[in-house]
């Protein structure tokens, strides 16, 4: 008798911490999407490409992502690396602009920018963001997508595979 009150005791420990888990596992592993960089882009004009995004309990399990433990989505921080080619610098851009949208609407909002990127930068960049918009609709949809907006400062003569990487900061409901 003793180890079955001490096996439920263990087990409503377990399910009332799922919670906090989730809220863990959602701040540590971001959501990230690749963007190609065609070479045929001009210089001196708005372009834009767009990608959908992914966090890693959907790459496991390849379903969409339990968001029903969470709430209070925000934008911790957004990070462009720059993957291929080797050495690919971010100077090759002038200004970027990230926006989200689900993939069952037209609305966007933008959660990230930078003008003005200087031309010797490396191959990553941490751009501004707007911490004090909750997520929550965008991300509890069915699936998340990216627009990279930019200008090219220089014309490439490869691709640029681009990967960005959104930290998400989010709370765990309360169990009722």
């Amino acid at each position: 008798m003793r180890k079955l009150v001490l096996g439920f005791i263990v087990l409503v420990t377990f399910l009332s911490a799922c919670s906090a888990v989730q809220s863990v596992i959602r701040s540590t592993f971001p959501y990230t999407a690749s963007l190609i960089i065609p070479k045929t882009d001009k210089i001196d004009t708005l372009l834009s490409v767009r990608s959908q995004a992914s966090t890693l309990d959907q790459i496991i399990t390849g379903y969409g992502s339990n968001t029903k433990a969470i709430k209070d989505v925000r934008l911790a921080s957004l990070k462009i690396d720059a993957n291929t080619p080797v050495g690919q610098s971010i100077g090759i851009f002038k200004s970027i602009k990230v926006y989200i949208s689900r993939g069952d609407s037209s609305k966007e909002l933008l959660i990230a920018s930078r003008n003005e990127i200087a031309p010797s930068l490396g191959s990553i960049i941490m751009l501004d963001t707007d911490s004090t918009v909750f997520l929550d609709d965008f991300i509890k949809g069915s699936t998340v997508r990216i627009r990279l907006e930019y200008e090219l400062r220089n014309s490439i003569s490869n691709e640029i595979n681009l990967k960005a990487s959104l930290a998400l900061s989010v709370a765990s409901k309360k169990a009722k």
